[in-house]
């Protein structure tokens, strides 16, 4: 039997019960994948990451769990993961952090209280949904493009995108992963939803990859490379973004919610 420590953070969000809560597990011995994905399923959050030291100092293992499935880039438990190392001693404030992945080699380094990731940029391509061709649930469609796994359609204005009303299983049947919907911000430079019901998540609070994809689809309409932005779901989660060249920037802070143990 083992007993693992594990903490609930919730990042891009400097408050808590907001932004979007991650499980950390920083092991001091292996796991399986088996042992990893059931432990992510009794977490039931959006996603659980495992971290483990590597030789090389400053280097570390990193891997991202849904309730069902591993996935190959989530952002927020990147985050979350990062501060949790930073609150326990497995890593120094101002020094930078490599993280070893699917999705190759993710930097983060803090910067006075947040925390700056260094991430792959995802392009997108505009395209025309098969289905949802001039609307999404109702609300206009101004303009759609794809990316990877899921789709991007640009809705009218913020007030769409936050009143829009998902159908998951409509959603699920018409896409390999999952929706972002976005638009042009009130306050911000953008505001976005993702529904992923096919990775196991409904709506998440705050998506790092999406916005590793809307900062190429938002450069691509307006030539700016640095945004301000905000992820309207119901927990909300606000993140600082900059394009350079073929990375971006993920900007934010988080927060420690709760600390236990875990039994294997």
């Amino acid at each position: 039997m083992k007993r693992i420590p594990i903490a609930v953070v919730d990042a891009f969000t400097d408050r808590p019960f907001s932004g979007n809560p991650a499980g950390i597990c920083l092991l001091e011995d292996s796991l399986t994948k088996e042992q990893m994905q059931s432990i992510a399923m009794e977490m039931n959050l959006s996603e659980t990451a495992f971290v483990q030291r590597l030789p090389e100092e400053g280097h570390f293992s990193l891997r991202w769990f849904t309730p069902t499935l591993e996935i190959d880039l989530c952002g927020h438990a990147t985050l979350a993961s990062s501060f949790w190392m930073l609150q326990s001693g497995w890593a120094n404030p101002g020094e930078m952090i490599h993280f070893h992945t699917k999705s190759g080699e993710l930097k983060v380094k803090s910067e006075g209280e947040e925390l700056v990731m260094d991430f792959p940029l995802i392009p997108t391509y505009t395209d025309t949904h098969s289905f949802f061709k001039e609307s999404l649930f109702g609300k206009k469609i101004i303009h759609a493009a794809q990316l990877k796994k899921n789709w991007i359609f640009e809705l009218e204005n913020e007030q769409a995108v936050r009143e829009l009303v998902p159908d998951f299983g409509l959603i699920a049947a018409h896409s390999q992963e999952g929706f972002i919907i976005t638009a042009q911000g009130d306050e911000y430079d953008m505001v976005s939803r993702f529904f992923g019901p096919n990775v196991g998540v409904p709506e998440d609070p705050v998506t790092g990859f999406a916005h590793c994809a809307l900062v190429d689809y938002w450069n691509q309409k307006t030539g700016k490379t640095q945004f301000n932005a905000y992820q309207a779901s119901k927990r909300g989660g606000k993140l600082g973004l900059e394009k350079h060249d073929d990375r971006v920037l993920l900007k934010g802070r988080a927060v420690e919610v709760l600390v236990g143990t875990i039994v294997i």
